[in-house]
C-alpha cells in the first residue's frame, strides 16, 4: 500500500483541485491522510467533504512541516509514504508510477516527482534536488523546458512536496528532523539516507503541477530565507564529523559570502545572517533524538567510504551550481 500524506495549513482554496486529481488515481491500494496544522479556515470540513475517505490528523497549531509530516507517517499504514503539497493537483498515473519506479529497489530511499510549474505548464518547477560544498540546496532544473527532463536519474535528494519514501528506512534513520520546522528538512533526510547506503532517484514519469509557495509566500520571503539560512548550517553540523566540516568550511565560508551579497541586493540580508548566526551558535536542537535513532541501528554510523562519497556528492554539487548560472544569480536555491 502507499499512504498519500498531505500537511496542511489554510489551504482550503488549493485543496479542491488536489483532492480531485488525486481521485482520479489509476493506483488503488492507496490511502490518503491529510494532517491538518491547526488550519483557522474550512480544510478539515472541505477535505472531508471532497474525499470522504480522507483520514484527517488535526493538530493544535501550526507546528511547522516537519512535525506535520511525521505525525501523518505515524499513522500510516503503507509500505511506501508518498509526501504530497496541498498545492498540487497530480496527473492520474502519478501515485502508480511512483511506486513502479521505487518497488524492486531495496537500495532506493526515495523518489522525487517531475514538479511541473502551474502558471507555465512547460516550464520545471522540481526534479529533484542537489546540495552543493558551499552549503547550498538547489533545484538545478527550476525553469528548464519539461521535455528536457525526461531523463530517470540519482539525484542528491528527492524534494518532498510529491515524492515517495520507503518507510522502513525513514525507521532506521529517523524521521524528518522537526527542529528544523520547514525548508531543507527534506535534503536532511535524503543526506541521511545517502550516508546510510541509500540511493534517492528522480522520477520524470511521476507529474505534477505545483503552484508554488502557497503557504509562505513568494520564492523568497525573511520567514524563508532566515530559516533556510539556519536549517542549511544544522544540516552540516549534525551530519558532518569534525574532519569534513573543516574540509568544507573554506567552501561554506565563499557560500556565505556570495548570498550575503545577494540578499544584500534584494533587501533579505537580516534574515539571512539572522538564520547564519541561529545555525552556527549553541547546540542544535534534535541531536539527542538522532544520536537514540543511531544507538537502536548500528547500520545508521557510517564509515568513511560514505562519507567520502557524500563529499564527492557536495564537490559535483557545487560545480553544477556554478556551472548552472552565474554565482549571484541565486533564484533556483532551496
Amino acid at each position: 500500500m502507499v499512504s498519500v500524506v498531505i500537511p496542511n495549513y489554510n489551504g482550503e482554496k488549493f485543496l479542491k483541485d488536489c483532492l480531485e486529481s488525486l481521485k482520479r488515481q489509476t493506483f488503488e491500494d492507496m490511502e490518503v491522510i491529510m494532517v491538518d496544522n491547526g488550519s483557522t479556515d474550512n480544510s478539515v470540513g472541505t477535505a472531508k467533504k471532497l474525499y470522504p475517505e480522507i483520514r484527517v490528523v488535526e493538530l493544535g497549531g501550526n507546528t511547522g512541516f516537519a512535525f506535520a509530516v511525521n505525525r501523518g507517517i505515524e499513522a500510516a499504514e503503507g509500505e511506501y509514504v508518498l509526501l504530497l503539497n496541498n498545492d498540487t493537483i497530480v496527473f492520474p498515473n502519478f501515485v502508480k508510477n511512483q511506486y513502479k519506479m521505487i518497488k524492486g529497489k531495496p537500495d532506493v530511499f526515495s523518489c522525487s516527482a517531475l514538479m511541473i510549474q502551474n502558471g507555465n505548464r512547460e516550464l520545471v518547477d522540481d526534479a529533484g534536488d542537489e546540495l552543493a560544498a558551499l552549503g547550498w540546496g538547489f533545484a538545478p532544473d527550476r525553469d528548464k523546458p519539461v521535455s528536457g527532463c525526461m531523463v530517470p536519474h540519482e539525484v542528491f535528494s528527492a524534494c518532498a512536496g510529491a515524492a515517495i519514501y520507503r518507510k522502513k528506512v525513514l525507521d532506521e534513520i529517523g524521521m524528518f528532523d522537526e527542529s528544523f520546522f520547514a525548508y531543507l528538512e527534506d535534503m536532511d533526510v535524503g543526506y541521511r539516507a545517502r550516508l546510510a547506503g541509500y540511493r534517492n532517484l528522480y522520477n520524470p514519469y511521476a507529474k505534477v503541477y505545483h503552484l508554488g509557495s502557497a503557504s509562505s509566500g513568494s520564492r523568497h520571503n525573511a520567514f524563508k530565507v532566515e530559516l533556510s539560512a539556519r536549517n542549511s548550517m544544522w544540516m552540516f553540523r549534525k551530519n558532518m564529523p569534525v574532519w569534513q566540516l573543516v574540509l568544507n568550511i573554506p567552501f561554506i565560508t565563499a557560500g556565505i559570502i556570495i548570498k550575503t551579497v545577494y540578499f544584500t541586493k534584494k533587501g533579505l540580508v537580516k534574515a539571512y545572517l539572522k538564520g547564519i548566526r541561529a545555525g552556527l551558535s549553541g547546540k542544535m536542537p534534535g541531536m539527542e533524538k538522532m544520536s537514540d535513532v543511531n544507538d537502536k541501528n548500528n547500520s545508521s554510523h557510517p564509515g568513511i567510504a560514505e562519507y567520502l562519497k557524500l563529499q564527492m556528492w557536495l564537490f559535483r554539487g557545487m560545480i553544477k551550481r556554478i556551472n548552472f548560472s552565474s554565482s549571484l544569480n541565486l533564484k533556483n536555491s532551496k
